[in-house]
């Protein structure tokens, strides 16, 4: 058997979808995409995913399950220098909790909190 990577798929949840949706476009210079559920339940726009590629993928998603907020679970994105994004947070709605901070071996961090309450980290080697 294979051994598959810890994580498969993550939701960042949003209480304003467009908000959000504007918000990681924005920072990450990306476009999401529309994501169907087929239980009617959920709005998601998931981030541009091949699920060959290593990593994992995701989506920003408005459900009556679960809600936006910090002390939960952190997504690291990984960017190519973390300080680029950072400055694109309060641009887009966020605000920066700690700029960018060496983690010795492993690169560079920026931790934001994004436009519905998330605590969100940028990852890079630069």
């Amino acid at each position: 058997m294979t051994q598959m990577n810890a994580v498969g798929w993550f939701d960042i949840y949003a209480n304003d979808l467009p908000r959000a949706v504007a918000f990681y476009e924005t920072v990450l210079d990306l476009t999401l995409e529309d994501m169907g559920d087929p239980t009617g339940e959920t709005e998601m726009k998931s981030f541009p995913t091949d699920m060959a590629n290593y990593g994992a993928g995701g989506a920003i998603t408005k459900s009556p399950h679960a809600k936006p907020g910090v002390g939960g679970t952190t997504i690291y994105f990984s960017v190519a220098d973390c300080a680029v994004n950072e400055g694109r947070v309060t641009k887009a709605g966020g605000l920066i909790v700690r700029p960018k901070f060496s983690i010795g071996d492993f690169g560079w961090i920026t931790l934001c909190m994004d436009t519905e309450g998330n605590l969100i980290g940028f990852n890079s080697m630069q």
